[in-house]
């Protein structure tokens, strides 16, 4: 599993062929200027406020976005393709362009080298990979690329094989098409249907980013249980996310 790291600060795996979604391969994180950026109400038929909507978030950019999607202080996750001059990528004609996943986080709850750390546990950074699956982190300012080699060194001093991940400048990201985003959640209609959200509703929203990483058996119970209570789901679709945090990771 490779993962490609590509962070921006942002305002406000296994070969998955067969699923026809091979992002789970990369990981992104990106860092760049701060905004305050409401985040859309847990359920668009309700009234009920969102906890988030006043929080100042950052940008990150992961090539899977399934187990960073429940990950703590993590906003909001869409996958696309970044690192190359193709113009307009697509998942069939990506050119010379890496498989990433932008992500949003709260900086008052988790940090970039918080989410380094879970992109350094979460693959093997050693293997050699074609440009499309490759281990990556972009950097949006001096102060990322220097935590990012900082880190990188650190975890070669682990290691006694080489680490193949490459460092590079961040470059425009192109988001992937709508069947790509929220794969893990797609596969669970009931609650993808209870959500009731548009594909572009779909990339955006906070709710669908957290319930991804919980669709994958990714998270713990207790996290997941204190997020339920601000979720506003049917207990049926509570009682199904139950089910599939308590196996465990399914892939």
């Amino acid at each position: 599993m490779l993962r490609v790291l590509f962070l921006t600060s942002k305002e406000g795996s296994p070969d998955l062929s067969s699923r026809a979604l091979p992002m789970a391969f990369l990981r992104k994180l990106v860092k760049g200027g701060d905004r305050k950026e409401p985040v859309e109400s847990m359920d668009k038929n309700t009234t009920t406020t969102d906890p988030l909507q006043d929080v100042t978030s950052k940008t990150a950019d992961l090539t899977i976005a399934d187990d960073f999607g429940c990950a703590p202080g993590v906003l909001r996750t869409k996958v696309g393709f970044t690192g190359g001059k193709k113009k307009g990528p697509t998942y069939y004609s990506l050119g010379d362009h890496t498989e990433t996943i932008e992500i949003h986080y709260d900086p008052d709850v988790t940090s970039y080298t918080d989410l380094l750390k879970l992109f350094w546990e979460n693959h093997d950074p050693t293997r050699c990979a074609s440009r499309q699956y490759m281990s990556a982190i972009f950097y949006h300012s001096d102060e990322q690329k220097t935590q990012a080699e900082e880190s990188k060194e650190q975890e070669q001093s682990k290691r006694s094989k080489k680490i193949q991940t490459k460092i590079a400048q961040a470059e425009t990201f192109y988001n992937a098409e709508d069947y790509h985003q929220k794969y893990l959640l797609r596969q669970q209609r009931d609650i993808l249907q209870a959500l009731n959200l548009t594909d572009e509703e779909l990339i955006k929203s906070h709710i669908a980013c957290r319930l991804n990483g919980y669709c994958g058996g990714y998270g713990k119970m207790d996290e997941l249980e204190k997020e339920l209570s601000l979720f506003n789901l049917p207990s049926r679709i509570q009682d199904r996310l139950r089910a599939i945090v308590s196996r465990g990771n399914l892939y």
